[in-house]
Order: structure tokens, then C-alpha cells, then sequence
């Protein structure tokens, strides 16, 4: 492996470890939106929160700020494997295939970067189902991570820890599919305008971030309420924790019972997220990449 080799992983691992910590506590608020008002769940019939500002609101003030952060181990641990693996790979990937030519190729860059996410995301589908667990409850859920780790081990075994990683692959695929070469274009595009410059990396990655919010919400709606549910014994199954059999079925259940608009619940968090997320990645990014 070659010096140049390993720089996207080890650049796209520090750069999502970073976009993270910079946004979760909005991530945090599009999960508790994205669960709220399962009419086939009865705990979940009233909507608690009525939108981004009033669920940031009101988990300060009931929970305390530091609920904001409950999850944020696992969704580091996540983006260190994730984000090194995705990007990494991507761009790995587009030099094998272009022959270190520098070209680009749309075709080739959404093909790179459908691999690239489905890949990475199922690797790392066990971190995001605790980071969500402990979204869900925090400030009831003080044991941690690795107190969450042994809840999910012991109550649903290790098919626990792959909830949802159809519908998380698919997400990765998609936003990996939009994001990335969106990014890529936009920042050729603007190169004789503004240069390789932190000017043209914010607003390139800015427009694939609302490309790629657009496409991976509902996507994420189903993934999200698919790895919140838990899978319990058959004695207590009537009370109506395990309430979805699958991603088409969550799909269905969804729309006939909350309308189609239910699928993209928490968009607003996830753009809103996904914008600052994406500029800090890719800034940090470039900038790792002009500093070595």
C-alpha cells in the first residue's frame, strides 16, 4: 500500500469523528421526532415534540443539555468505522477505476459510491443501533454504552445488533449515491470560479447535503423506528413493542396510519444536520488532504 493509499481512510475517519461531535445534538432531536406518533404503538400515539427547536427545547429542559449527547460514544465509534470505511473506500475506489487519472465520471463516482455505503454501513450497523437505543432514552439510559451493548446482547441476541441494516444500508446507499458525487461535481464545477478554496468545498458540500436529505429521509424514518423496536417474548409481544415485521411492512404501516408526509418526519433536523455535518466533514477533509 502506497503512501497516498491509506490517506482516505484515515482522513475520512477524522473528519466524520468531527462532523459528529459538532452535530449530534441535532441528529438527536430528528430521531426522537422520527419514532414520535406510531399510531400502532400505543405509547407513541401523541406527538410530544412539535418540531426540531421545540424537541431541542424541551430535552434540555426535562432531561438536561447532556441528553442531547446520549449516544454520541457509539455514533464516534460509528463515523471511525463508518466514515473511514465509506470514504476510503470511495475514494479509493474512483482511483482504481479511473487509473489514478483524476477524471471525473458521474457513472462511475454514484457506482464507487453505492459500494462505498452499502459496505460500510453494515459493517457498522451495530454501533448505530445502540447510538439510537440511547437517543431514545436519554436521560433514563445512564449505563452507557456498554451497558446498552449488554441489554440489546442478552434480550435479543446478536440479530440485535443488525436491526435495520437492510433499510441502513439502503440510506447509505442512497446519500453515499447523492452526496458524494454531487460534492465531487459541484466542487469541478466552481474550480475556475473560486479555486480549490474552503469557499468552493462549503457551498459544493452545502448542495449535496440537500440532495442527499431529500433523498434518505424516508429511508431513514423506516430505519430508525425498525432499530428502536425490540424484540421481547412472546408473553409480552401483546403489548405492542414489536410492532413491525420488516421494512415493507414498517413502510406500510407508516403511511396507511400517519399519511405519507410521516415518511419524511424529522427532514428539518436531517437537513439541518446533514448541511453543517457535511461542510465541516468536507472542509476538515480538504484541508487534512492540503496540510499533508
Amino acid at each position: 500500500m502506497g503512501d497516498k493509499d491509506w490517506q482516505p481512510f484515515v482522513y475520512g475517519g477524522l473528519a466524520s469523528c468531527t462532523a459528529e461531535f459538532g452535530t449530534f445534538p441535532i441528529d438527536t432531536t430528528k430521531t426522537r421526532l422520527q419514532i414520535q406518533g406510531q399510531k400502532i404503538d400505543s405509547k407513541h400515539a401523541e406527538l410530544k415534540y412539535r418540531g426540531m427547536t421545540d424537541a431541542l427545547l424541551q430535552i434540555s429542559k426535562q432531561e438536561g443539555v447532556r441528553a442531547l449527547y446520549s449516544g454520541i460514544c457509539p455514533a464516534v465509534l460509528r463515523q471511525a468505522t463508518y466514515g473511514t470505511i465509506k470514504f476510503g473506500t470511495y475514494y479509493s475506489l474512483k482511483r482504481l477505476v479511473s487509473h489514478g487519472s483524476g477524471e471525473e465520471d458521474v457513472r462511475v463516482n454514484v457506482c464507487c459510491a453505492v459500494v462505498a455505503g452499502m459496505v460500510s454501513s453494515a459493517i457498522a450497523n451495530p454501533t448505530d443501533v445502540l447510538k439510537v437505543r440511547m437517543q431514545v432514552l436519554g436521560s433514563q439510559g445512564q449505563r452507557g454504552i456498554v451497558g446498552c451493548f449488554q441489554d440489546v446482547y442478552h434480550q435479543e441476541g446478536v440479530a440485535g445488533l443488525w436491526r435495520g441494516v437492510g433499510p441502513t444500508a439502503q440510506r447509505a446507499a442512497v446519500i453515499a449515491a447523492v452526496e458524494l458525487p454531487v460534492y465531487d461535481f459541484c466542487k469541478h464545477y466552481f474550480m475556475d470560479s473560486l479555486g480549490n478554496h474552503i469557499s468552493n468545498h462549503f457551498i459544493s458540500s452545502f448542495i449535496a447535503s440537500l440532495g442527499s436529505a431529500v433523498a434518505s429521509t424516508p429511508i431513514d424514518v423506516i430505519r430508525t423506528r425498525l432499530m428502536n423496536q425490540k424484540k421481547l417474548k412472546k408473553e409480552v409481544r401483546s403489548g405492542g413493542c414489536h410492532i413491525y415485521t420488516g421494512s415493507i411492512d414498517c413502510l406500510v404501516q407508516t403511511v396507511k396510519n400517519e399519511g405519507p408526509l410521516a415518511l419524511y418526519k424529522g427532514f428539518i433536523p436531517t437537513w439541518v444536520r446533514m448541511g453543517p455535518w457535511n461542510i465541516i466533514f468536507f472542509v476538515t477533509y480538504e484541508q487534512l488532504k492540503q496540510l499533508y
